[in-house]
């Protein structure tokens, strides 16, 4: 295993973010010798972030914590084309208006995770200040010579595109130019040196290294993270609800936010198989009390699993929302087997058993049919997350605190206590 003697690579390695480095030595050294400055960019296609962002977004906490200089860059030039990266179809062309209506929202959320008040603290900029103002033939003429249509065509998003005769416009073909700039501006300004990301963004993140070494002569780094997925191989911040928001503000509109109950309660859900590797992506936990944490076995990992939602949810929403969310779930899953007076069935075994199964097992469906005209309708919840798959399974990763809540609509639940 590698030893480094920077603090911001021991940190991002031991806690499971590296997949890609341009320069994992060069990297090292940068960063051990001080005020690293490094950056992501944030596309405003949506008016929240979802938990998918979370590890980009951890990135950056994680340099600023090492004394680095985070920059988080605003897309509102670069949203006006779309990022063609891991997209089979062109993205619509949003307005102004709209982009800037996004970016009002996703913004909220960095101030959270860094600090912005310090001289030398996080900065956020917006990429529209520089590209709006391009000449585009002068820009071409400058930084065009830098690519050639042979290397362009040969990135996997244009490749997938062609491969399976999709169209590709020539504005998106210009993407990855444009952010390549981006690196050349952010070298500029601020000194930046190191760009993070995805591992989907790979080859516009070496592409801007490219870029500005040549155009600056600067040493500059890119560095990826792996795709984050769950044990069952799910995508990672995907319910069977949707995405899980990071923005908690209901104006943005019930399809873009989440309430901090809800943001606890995907914590508290997570895989058992899963829950020590986000509790060192997605916590400041200590590695060494992870490792315990995710040592206990049984009915005791429920007790990593309900730090880890604490742990998070502190993060974004504050330790008093955190609190309110645990102590809600302890009421709904604990004290409504007596206070509410929910009824409880015995299960003696949880294989080959169903969402529609236990539905008719408590009574809220007379018959399987009548179960699955409840998931077509989206009536039948598991956990009070509602179920979208007939067939979906119930197993020992839905157990809360003993027992799985079974609802259909609002007012009729029951509970299952497996053997």
């Amino acid at each position: 295993m590698t030893t480094y003697q920077s603090e911001l690579m021991r940190r991002l390695t031991e806690r499971g973010f590296l997949y890609q480095c341009t320069d994992e030595s060069g990297l090292d050294e940068a960063a051990a010798a001080g005020g690293l400055v490094g950056y992501i960019g944030f596309d405003c296609t949506a008016p929240s972030l979802h938990v998918g962002s979370l590890v980009q977004i951890m990135m950056l906490r994680h340099l600023q914590q090492a004394g680095g200089r985070p920059i988080v860059l605003m897309g509102g030039g670069t949203t006006k084309i779309g990022d063609p990266t891991d997209k089979d179809k062109s993205r619509p062309i949003l307005t102004d208006e709209f982009i800037q209506k996004n970016k009002d929202g996703i913004s909220k959320v960095f101030s959270k995770f860094l600090d912005f008040n310090d001289k030398d603290g996080a900065i956020m900029v917006d990429n529209a200040d520089w590209l709006d103002k391009l000449g585009y033939i002068d820009f071409l003429r400058d930084m065009g010579v830098h690519f050639t249509i042979n290397r362009m065509v040969a990135l996997e998003s244009v490749k997938r595109r062609l491969e399976r005769e999709q169209p590709m416009t020539f504005l998106e073909f210009n993407y990855t130019l444009l952010q390549s700039y981006d690196f050349v501006e952010l070298s500029r300004r601020y000194g930046c040196r190191l760009q993070l990301g995805g591992s989907d963004q790979w080859g516009n993140i070496v592409g801007g290294i490219d870029l500005t070494r040549r155009v600056e002569g600067n040493e500059v780094f890119g560095f990826t993270t792996p795709l984050i997925t769950t044990a069952s191989g799910g995508k990672m911040g995907k319910t069977a609800e949707g995405a899980m928001w990071l923005n908690a503000d209901p104006a943005l509109g019930e399809n873009f936010y989440k309430s901090p109950y809800d943001y606890w309660q995907f914590w508290r859900n997570t895989e058992d198989a899963d829950v020590g590797k986000f509790l060192r992506l997605f916590t400041d936990v200590a590695l060494d009390e992870i490792s315990k944490l995710e040592a206990l076995e049984g009915a005791e990992i429920n007790k990593a699993k309900i730090r880890l939602a604490n742990e998070a949810t502190t993060l974004l929403h504050g330790a008093e929302a955190a609190r309110s969310a645990e102590e809600t779930a302890r009421k709904t899953f604990e004290e409504g087997t007596t206070a509410a007076g929910l009824p409880t069935f015995d299960v003696e075994s949880l294989e080959d058993f169903s969402a529609v199964d236990a539905a008719v097992l408590t009574g809220l469906a007379a018959s399987k049919g009548e179960a699955r005209r409840h998931v077509k309708g989206g009536a039948l919840k598991i956990n009070d997350v509602k179920v979208t798959d007939p067939f979906q399974g119930i197993t020992r990763n839905d157990i809360v605190d003993g027992v799985i809540k079974v609802s259909v609509g609002k007012k009729r639940h029951a509970l299952i206590r497996p053997a």
